[in-house]
C-alpha cells in the first residue's frame, strides 16, 4: 500500500523535507537528460571538495577509466569501488566523496571503477569491467603499491549490486579473494518486496524506478545470475557491512539479504538509518547523518583492512 503524502511527510526527518518533490525520472526519453544534469551536479561538487591527505590520481585498465585515491603510505590494503545510479547513470564524480572519506578513514587505497551503463551496455557489461579492475588490482598490486591479500569490496545501489556478485565469484574461487564486501542502500533482488510497494513516490528513488532500471539493465535476460539475492548459497562469503535507509523501496532487500548472509554463517552487521531516503549521503553529504554513515562504514572497512 502507498504511504499517504501526509505519512510520508511524518516519517521522512525535517532536514530531508525539503526534498519531497525530488523523483529520479528514468523514462527513456529522460534518460540523456537526466545523466547531463547529474553529471554536471556531482563534476561541480568533485571540484571544491577537500581531498587533503588523499592522493587522487587516474588511469586505465583496458578502455575502463578507474580513479584511484590514496589515503595511506607504505603498502596499504586496497577497496574496489562500484558507484550508485541504477545502472544506467553515473560516472568516477558520482561517488568522488565517498571514496575519498574510505580511503582517508580505512587508510587504504580505494579504485573506483567507471564501469559501463545500461541500456547500451546490458548485464554483464558493467560487472565484466568490474571484474576486470579487480583482476588488475591483484596482478598489478606491486605498481599500485596495495597489499593483494587484503582487498574489499564496496558499492552503493547498484554499485552495491556489483560488489556483491564480486564477493560471491570470490568466495567461489572464480575471482580473486577479498576480505570484506560494504554494500550501501545496494540494489540486490528484482521482484517484488513490501518496501518497493510501499514506496512508490518517495524522493530519491521510488518502486517505479527499481523496475525501470531492472529493464535497462538485464532486458529479456535471465536475472539468476544478475541479481545477487537470487543466489540461494550463501556460506563462505566475505563479512559484510549492509547499510540503508528506511523510506527506501530497496530496504527489505537489503535487511533480508542481510539475514540470509547471517543465516548461512557470514558475520554481517546491518544498519537501517531511519527517517532517511535513498542517497540521502549524496544529497547531502554535509548533514550529521551522512557523517555518521561514513564514520561507521570507514570503521568497518578500518577493522576490516588492518586486523589487530
Amino acid at each position: 500500500m502507498t504511504p499517504a503524502p501526509d505519512d510520508l511527510d511524518a516519517r521522512i526527518d525535517p532536514a530531508l523535507r525539503h526534498l519531497l518533490a525530488a523523483r529520479t525520472d528514468l523514462s527513456a526519453d529522460l534518460l540523456a537528460t537526466v545523466r547531463t544534469g547529474l553529471n554536471q551536479r556531482r563534476r561541480e561538487a568533485a571540484r571544491t571538495l577537500d581531498s587533503s591527505g588523499v592522493e587522487i590520481t587516474q588511469c586505465a585498465v583496458g578502455d575502463i577509466r578507474v580513479r584511484v585515491y590514496r589515503g595511506a603510505g607504505g603498502r596499504p590494503p586496497g577497496v574496489l569501488y562500484c558507484h550508485s545510479g541504477a545502472f544506467v547513470l553515473g560516472n568516477l564524480d558520482t561517488d568522488h566523496r565517498q571514496c575519498i572519506e574510505f580511503a582517508r578513514r580505512a587508510r587504504c587505497v580505494v579504485c573506483s571503477v567507471e564501469y559501463r551503463l545500461s541500456p547500451e551496455h546490458r548485464y554483464p557489461a558493467a560487472l565484466d569491467d568490474a571484474i576486470a579492475v579487480l583482476a588488475w588490482m591483484v596482478t598489478e598490486a606491486d605498481a599500485l603499491g596495495i597489499d593483494a591479500a587484503r582487498i574489499a569490496v564496496a558499492g552503493s545501489s547498484a554499485g552495491g549490486a556489483l560488489a556483491a556478485t564480486l564477493a560471491r565469484l570470490a568466495a567461489r574461487a572464480v575471482l580473486p579473494e577479498v576480505v570484506f564486501q560494504l554494500l550501501h542502500q545496494p540494489v540486490l533482488d528484482d521482484r517484488p518486496t513490501p518496501s518497493k510497494q510501499e514506496f512508490s513516490t518517495t524522493p530519491g528513488f521510488d518502486g517505479p524506478a527499481c523496475a525501470q532500471m531492472w529493464r535497462y539493465y538485464a532486458g529479456v535476460q535471465d536475472l539468476w545470475h544478475a541479481a545477487p539475492a537470487r543466489n540461494e548459497e550463501l556460506a563462505g562469503l566475505a563479512p559484510a557491512l549492509i547499510t540503508c535507509s528506511e523510506l527506501d523501496p530497496l530496504r527489505d532487500e537489503a535487511i533480508d539479504y542481510a539475514l540470509r548472509l547471517l543465516w548461512a554463517g557470514v558475520s554481517t552487521e546491518l544498519y537501517v538509518y531511519p527517517g532517511t531516503i535513498h542517497g540521502f549521503d549524496s544529497l547531502l553529504p554535509e548533514w550529521e547523518v551522512s557523517r555518521q554513515l561514513f564514520a561507521q562504514q570507514g570503521a568497518a572497512l578500518e577493522r576490516a583492512l588492518h586486523p589487530g
